[in-house]
């Protein structure tokens, strides 16, 4: 089986967001390909097979398929023509330190998204709202009115709000619950210490557990590991700095505690696809528009 792995290109660098709306004459397969965005399909006309590894949907007017990060997937047309819209992001960037703990539930750690999909063919209420967010998506991204970013994101969230809300076979908890409130205390240290080199054995106090037990408990709960958590953190605050605050990008390492440049720029890469220099300008210049 050949599979690509397919680079998606965000429209506005403020959003880790692409939605289009395509239409098809063909019923020709669409190659096996990837991507490390969540992706949403709602047809709008006409019907599609939407294969999803070893799983197959078929969808007619007004169904919705959500498919997980990185998880190999082809369509094809059947009902021709066929109109639908495409949603693709990237989940990190759209959860804050309050909504962090929530990203455990799409982390896919143990079981793939696309297992949620039950959710939209059992449940009307749900499909007809998911798809309402969809298109309201698509119409903010087109028309570009003032604070779109902004609707977008909410939009986003609640949308994510929906499918754990309605998640009734509790696909995504991975059959087991925790209690956040034994890691608030370490996020909030995390918050209150982004400048300093954060370690492990310092926060394992903080949760009344052992360093073994904490690194698994934190890759459960949060759906990142210890380390990973605390460079997006840091990450994000360098973000808000390089574009609030006329710094260096050496100065900016050093402030969020990453004084080693070559890693500075890995981990700002990671999360970017750029370095803070090309972040910086490419931000600035899009505000500038």
């Amino acid at each position: 089986m050949e599979f690509y792995n397919e680079k998606v290109a965000y429209e506005n660098p403020l959003l880790s967001l692409k939605v289009f709306q395509s239409q098809r004459n063909h019923d020709f397969f669409i190659n096996w390909h990837y991507h490390r965005e969540l992706e949403l399909l709602l047809v709008n006309d006409g019907m599609l097979d939407v294969y999803i590894e070893d799983e197959v949907h078929r969808l007619n007017a007004g169904d919705i398929a959500i498919i997980g990060a990185k998880q190999l997937h082809r369509d094809r047309s059947l009902g021709l023509p066929m109109n639908y819209i495409v949603l693709q992001f990237d989940l990190e960037q759209f959860f804050d330190h309050s909504t962090m703990p929530y990203m455990r539930y799409f982390s896919e750690e143990k079981s793939p998204l696309s297992l949620a999909n039950y959710i939209f063919r059992e449940n009307e209420h749900a499909r007809l709202e998911a798809a309402d967010c969809i298109r309201a998506i698509f119409k903010e991204v087109t028309f570009k009115q003032i604070g779109y970013e902004l609707a977008v994101n909410m939009i986003i969230k609640r949308l994510l709000l929906l499918i754990i809300r309605n998640d009734t076979k509790k696909v995504l908890m991975e059959g087991e619950d925790f209690d956040r409130a034994r890691l608030r205390a370490v996020l909030d240290y995390v918050e209150n210490h982004l400048t300093d080199r954060i370690q492990v054995e310092e926060v394992c106090k903080l949760a009344n557990m052992s360093y073994y037990y904490f690194v698994k408990f934190f890759k459960k709960a949060i759906g990142l590991s210890f380390t990973e958590y605390v460079n997006y953190r840091k990450i994000k605050w360098a973000e808000r700095i390089l574009l609030t605050k006329d710094m260096s990008v050496s100065a900016v390492g050093d402030h969020i505690g990453m004084p080693n440049m070559a890693h500075f720029y890995k981990m700002f890469k990671k999360y970017n696809d750029c370095s803070p220099k090309q972040f910086q300008k490419r931000m600035l210049a899009w505000g500038r528009q």
